[in-house]
């Protein structure tokens, strides 16, 4: 026997061993096949070859009952065959759409886009940032406030003056409580069954009671309305008389309208209570709700649920809130530090983004062109979105927050998502639920009592809503021009428009009624109002404003 089939032999060479390949000969030094003895292996070893893949890796193989490979060899035959034939592999298998057309199966993510966005808001607005400060240098300047010692002292005494109307509200309500008090007793006494009203207190009033409760009703609600109205005209006139920085008035004139809301509810509240504990066999004190038990009228006109009542973040009086355990101070401190980060952010953008931007835009409203002014509204409009944003999350989130965590107030749902609003509606119903539950409450709901529509007494909110906003903006500027008025009185036929898109199935109609609401929100709404009443306050103390150094810096005609 030849030294290449001993070697062969003694190694044991099959197929494997070269490729693959069946092969009963062993190889030559140079690789010729050179008279190799046939070799028979032993009985035991014989076996079905081993099906390998293209990378040499034998598939181990598993065989059932009748002798055929199973299902699990099968298909890892399969696979060492398919990584064998790499290029026959059938990528165009089945009918499928692009992931952006309608009839996809499932809507692609958009988080890159959104990060795309991101990132270019950024860039935009930082390029904007080194152009603002290239041309007109860093227009922060702590000493030109001009805030003026009498409008401080002024600003000073109606904080003080204010609760005293509060004060006297409270002073009507515990006359009313002692007159229900007695009309309680009189209306026992006079009952034919006086034991069982006084166990079960269910004795009802005689028509003479009634008509006295109405009267006493009619002095009760003459008496708060003088005093909550003497409480908001005094403020308002001195404000717009007297009080020349604006910041200051607007501060003093959100008490005032604040106190005034909030004595109207102490008062409708109260009303509905006193007539519930005088009318007992009606089942009005079974509709009142059950937390109310804690504090029964008229147990609950006390001077420390009223003053707990004025400091609340709500404008709804209830005798009795959810309170929170206890105060954690650690977050208050934090939500303190946000007003305070917030509020600098707003000054700063104020003084050195919005400001500019509205001087100049005063000769293009002077000579009304309205490509200009277009585009001056637009420029604003990205940094007063910047700052009501600011400004809403300083006042509901973290003011708000801070406030209730110290009073203990519970309920701390101060605003809902309204960034996703489908409609007008739904934004002005989720912002703000302090006032739009307020509204809600004591306007709306009582109007539709008394017969009104719907639309009708949304329309009477609206009107008293727009009513108050003009007071809010145009008394501290002292231009009663209309603009924030209209503003808000005009939303009632976008509300019209875009409620049918938000009852839509198909997110397409929530979609565009989001993008109304945005465009309205951002354009058309807060930049224009803002340069019309920067316009008539310019128009009106521009030569003192300039002087007083509100406005340090050169501006030219046609800068941008």
């Amino acid at each position: 026997m030849s030294m290449a089939t001993e070697t062969a032999t003694a190694t044991g060479l099959d197929a494997s061993s070269n490729g693959g390949l069946d092969s009963h000969h062993a190889a030559n030094g140079n690789g010729n096949s050179n008279g190799a003895v046939k070799q028979r292996r032993p009985a035991e070893q014989e076996q079905q070859e081993q099906p390998q893949g293209d990378g040499g890796a034998v598939v181990p193989e598993k065989l059932g009952g009748d002798g055929e490979p199973d299902e699990n060899t099968k298909k890892e035959l399969k696979r060492a065959l398919q990584r064998k034939y790499r290029h026959v592999a059938a990528l165009h298998s089945k009918s499928r759409p692009s992931c952006l057309s309608h009839d996809t199966e499932i809507s692609p993510s958009f988080v890159g886009f959104r990060n795309l966005m991101v990132i270019v808001l950024v860039v935009g607005n930082l390029r904007l940032m080194i152009e603002n400060i290239q041309k007109y240098g860093v227009l922060i300047c702590i000493h030109c406030h001009d805030f003026r010692k009498h409008d401080v002292v002024l600003g000073v005494a109606l904080y003080l003056l204010i609760p005293c109307f509060l004060f006297a509200a409270y002073l009507i309500e515990l006359g009313a409580a002692y007159q229900a008090k007695i009309s309680r007793s009189r209306i026992r006494r006079s009952s034919s069954d006086a034991a069982a009203g006084r166990q079960d207190g269910t004795a009802s009033p005689t028509d003479d009671e009634s008509r006295r409760f109405t009267s006493t009703w009619k002095l009760v609600a003459l008496l708060h309305g003088v005093n909550i109205t003497a409480a908001l005209v005094i403020t308002t006139l001195t404000v717009y008389y007297q009080i020349y920085h604006p910041l200051i008035g607007t501060l003093t004139e959100l008490h005032a309208i604040i106190v005034w809301l909030k004595t109207a509810s102490y008062a409708f509240t109260n009303r509905d209570l006193r007539h519930a504990y005088l009318h007992p066999s009606k089942g009005e004190r079974d509709a009142l709700p059950d937390m109310y038990a804690q504090k029964p009228y008229p147990q609950n006109i006390t001077m420390g649920n009223l003053c707990y009542f004025w400091w609340a973040p709500t404008l709804i009086y209830q005798p009795v809130y959810p309170r929170s355990p206890r105060v954690r101070w650690v977050f208050v401190a934090k939500r303190v530090a946000e007003v305070f980060c917030l509020s600098v952010f707003i000054w700063f953008a104020s003084a050195q983004y919005a400001t500019p931007v509205l001087v100049n835009s005063l000769d293009k409203i002077a000579s009304l062109d309205f490509t200009s002014i277009l585009e001056r509204l637009l420029k604003l409009s990205t940094i007063s979105l910047a700052i009501w944003l600011a400004g809403f999350f300083a006042l509901f989130q973290s003011f708000l927050n801070a406030l209730a965590e110290v009073m203990r107030f519970g309920d701390r749902s101060f605003y809902d998502p309204w960034w996703n609003s489908g409609s007008l509606g739904a934004y002005w119903r989720t912002w703000n639920k302090p006032v739009y539950q307020y509204f809600k409450r004591h306007v709306y709901s009582p109007l539709l009592g008394r017969g009104f529509s719907p639309r009708a007494a949304s329309l009477m909110v609206f009107l008293l809503s727009a009513i108050l906003h003009e007071v809010l903006v145009g008394i501290p500027t002292h231009n009663i021009i209309g603009v924030a008025f209209l503003g808000m009185f005009l939303q009632l036929p976008l509300i019209a428009i875009t409620a049918p898109l938000e009852k839509m199935q198909s997110a397409t109609g929530r979609l565009l009624g989001n993008c109304i609401f945005w465009v309205s929100f951002t354009v058309l709404g807060q930049p224009f109002a803002a340069l019309m009443y920067f316009y008539a306050w310019q128009a009106k103390y521009g030569s003192t404003s300039r002087s007083d150094g509100q406005l340090h810096f050169q501006v030219g005609v046609g800068g941008h």
